[in-house]
C-alpha cells in the first residue's frame, strides 16, 4: 500500500512538472530561431518608368486633366491642362527632365502633325502653351515629366478632338533617310521586340556632314518613338552629353530604345543647327517574336507552349494527367498561360 501510494505520489508530481513546462511553453513559446534574412533592398528607381507610356490617362495617383476644349484646326491658342492627384488638388512640384520640369508632345492619331513644346506652369497648378493645330482630326496628347518626389518619369496621354476638315493620311512607308529643310537624316540600326536597341542618326547638309550640332534638352538630339495603331509612348535615351569631351557634336547622334512589341513605330527626331530646332520623321519597322509574357525565358516559354499544345490534342490533359483547363490552352499546375 505504501509502494502504490508512493507510485501515486511521484506521477502526481510529473504531471504537475510536465503541465507546468507545457504551460511555460504556451507562454514563452519555442526558442528563439535565427532572424530571417533582411529581403535584399531593390535599386532607388528607374528614372522612367517601365514599358511604353502614354497609354492611360491616369497612373500612380495621378490623372492628366486637359482644360482646354473646342479646338479649332489652324487656330493656335493657348492649350492648358493639369496633373491632378488623388485627391483633385493639381501637382505642383516637379523635378526637371532633359533641362525642362513638361515636355508635352503633340501628334494625329495617323502619327502626323508632331509638336514637342514645353509649358509653363502657373500658381494655379495649370500648364499652358501656346499651340496651334496644323490639321482637324483625332490627337494625342502625352505629358512627360517627373513628380518632385517621384522615382521615375511618367508618362500620361489623353485624346484631343480638333474640328475641321478631317484628312486622315496612311503611315509612311519604311524608310532609313528623311529630309527637312535641306538636312538629310539618315537612321542606322535596328530595334528587336523587348531587347534594348542601339539607332544612329546621321546629320548632314547638302551632302556634307554636319559636326557643329548644337545643344538641345542636354543633347545633340531627341527622338520620341510612338507606336502605330495604339500611339504608345517609347522612352529613348541619347548616347553621351554635350560638353563631356567625348561626345562629338555631330553627324552621328545615338540613341537606345526598347520596342515592346513587333510593328511598326514612327520616329521623331528633334536636332538644333544654326539656332533652329528640326524634326525629321522616320517609320521604322521592327521584326521578330515578342517577348514571352510573365517574365518567362525564351526556352521555358517555348517548353510551356508544347505542354499546352499537347494538352489540347489529349482533351486538356497535359503529359503525367495535368489537367490545362480546356483545349483552348488553359494553364498547367506551372502556371503557364494559353497566349504567345
Amino acid at each position: 500500500m505504501k509502494t502504490l501510494t508512493k507510485l501515486g505520489a511521484f506521477a502526481l508530481a510529473l504531471v504537475l512538472v510536465l503541465g507546468s513546462a507545457y504551460a511555460v511553453g504556451r507562454v514563452v513559446g519555442p526558442p528563439p530561431t535565427a532572424a530571417p534574412a533582411a529581403p535584399a533592398v531593390k535599386p532607388a528607381a528607374a528614372e522612367e518608368e517601365e514599358g511604353p507610356g502614354g497609354l492611360a490617362i491616369s497612373h500612380e495617383s495621378m490623372f492628366l486633366k486637359v482644360i482646354t476644349d473646342n479646338v479649332r484646326a489652324g487656330t493656335k491658342q493657348t492649350f492648358a491642362f493639369q496633373i491632378l492627384q488623388h485627391d483633385g488638388t493639381p501637382l505642383v512640384k516637379y523635378k526637371p527632365q532633359h533641362e525642362k520640369l513638361m515636355h508635352l508632345i503633340v501628334a494625329r492619331r495617323d502619327l502626323t502633325n508632331f509638336q514637342h513644346v514645353h509649358p509653363n506652369l502657373g500658381p494655379d497648378g495649370v500648364w499652358r502653351v501656346p499651340l496651334a493645330f496644323a490639321a482637324a482630326g483625332e490627337y494625342r496628347v502625352f505629358a512627360d515629366y517627373m513628380p518632385l518626389w517621384g522615382i521615375h518619369g511618367e508618362t500620361l496621354g489623353a485624346d484631343v478632338s480638333v474640328s475641321g476638315d478631317y484628312r486622315p493620311e496612311a503611315l509612311p512607308a519604311p524608310s532609313t533617310t528623311a529630309t527637312v529643310d535641306g538636312y538629310t537624316v539618315t537612321l542606322g540600326g535596328e530595334l528587336t521586340p523587348g531587347k534594348d536597341g542601339k539607332l544612329t542618326l546621321s546629320v548632314a547638309r547638302n551632302g556634307k556632314p554636319v559636326t557643329d550640332l548644337e545643344p538641345y534638352l542636354g543633347a545633340f538630339g531627341h527622338l520620341v518613338a510612338l507606336r502605330d495603331g495604339d500611339m504608345a509612348y517609347l522612352h529613348v535615351h541619347p548616347d553621351g552629353t554635350p560638353g563631356d569631351g567625348k561626345t562629338a557634336p555631330g553627324p552621328d547622334i545615338v540613341f537606345h530604345a526598347t520596342a515592346p512589341t513587333f510593328g511598326d513605330y514612327r520616329l521623331f527626331l528633334d536636332f538644333q543647327h544654326q539656332g533652329t530646332v528640326r524634326t525629321a520623321a522616320f517609320t521604322l519597322r521592327v521584326n521578330g517574336p515578342n517577348p514571352p509574357p510573365h517574365g518567362l525565358s525564351e526556352e521555358a516559354f517555348a517548353a510551356a507552349k508544347a505542354r499546352n499544345e499537347e494538352a489540347a490534342k489529349n482533351g486538356g490533359v497535359a503529359p503525367g494527367g495535368t489537367t490545362t483547363g480546356g483545349t483552348t490552352g488553359g494553364s498547367t499546375e506551372e502556371g503557364t498561360h494559353g497566349h504567345g
